[in-house]
């Protein structure tokens, strides 16, 4: 099964090729403990994802959260799996922290908030620069994360109090790395695609994501 597809007469290689293969006969029954349809609230949907995101990685020891302040990231200890706290039950902030973690390879998950550096709200100019830098390839993940599940994606530059950045490059850096991992020019990491896989084949019948459903207007 292909998770994502690339736009036809532009680019004939197909993502899956580059990603790493997990087992293609895994089936719905497999994956889905409550359905998807049926979460109709918010909370609902919150709820659905723990429960599938913790079911869905437990080989990795680690379990996604609700948080009552903002998101943070905790390695396993003795006793207790990793947690991905994200920030006041926000559906969307889940996928974020999500992403971050899939993209965090195995030393970084042994790390408080798995060792990225990061300034809070009122960043320099400097500092806005080298925050965009690392935050495209997690929000052009979340924008898969969130259109495989039917949901409304907006970039975020995170700094309402401070330098505010050129919004429009960083919009057009998230879209053209999306197109990117269509096009094979750049690699998801093998939890992302896990997590998309696992995804489509609850809300999707299994449907692969298309490049046409992501254009650069939708993120204005």
């Amino acid at each position: 099964m292909q998770l994502l597809q690339p736009q036809p007469k532009v680019n004939t290689s197909s993502l899956v090729h580059t990603l790493p293969i997990w087992d293609p006969n895994i089936g719905l029954d497999q994956v889905q403990r409550a359905l998807w349809s049926e979460a109709i609230s918010e909370e609902n949907q919150v709820d659905w994802l723990i429960l599938h995101f913790n079911a869905w990685f437990s080989h990795h020891n680690v379990i996604l959260f609700k948080g009552e302040h903002e998101p943070e990231y905790f390695p396993a200890t003795a006793n207790e799996p990793a947690k991905i706290q994200f920030a006041h039950g926000f559906f969307n902030s889940a996928l974020h922290e999500i992403s971050h973690w899939t993209i965090a390879g195995s030393k970084r998950r042994l790390q408080p908030d798995l060792g990225y550096w990061y300034a809070p709200d009122g960043r320099t100019k400097e500092q806005q620069q080298l925050f965009e830098q690392v935050e495209v390839k997690p929000q052009a993940i979340e924008w898969l994360f969130a259109t495989a599940f039917g949901r409304n994606f907006r970039v975020s530059l995170d700094n309402l109090t401070g330098e505010g950045g050129n919004g429009h490059q960083f919009k057009d850096a998230v879209f053209n790395k999306v197109q990117a991992f269509f096009a094979g020019n750049a690699s998801l990491p093998p939890d992302a695609t896990r997590f998309i896989q696992c995804i489509c084949l609850c809300t999707r019948n299994g449907k692969s994501l298309q490049a046409t459903e992501f254009k650069r207007e939708m993120l204005d």
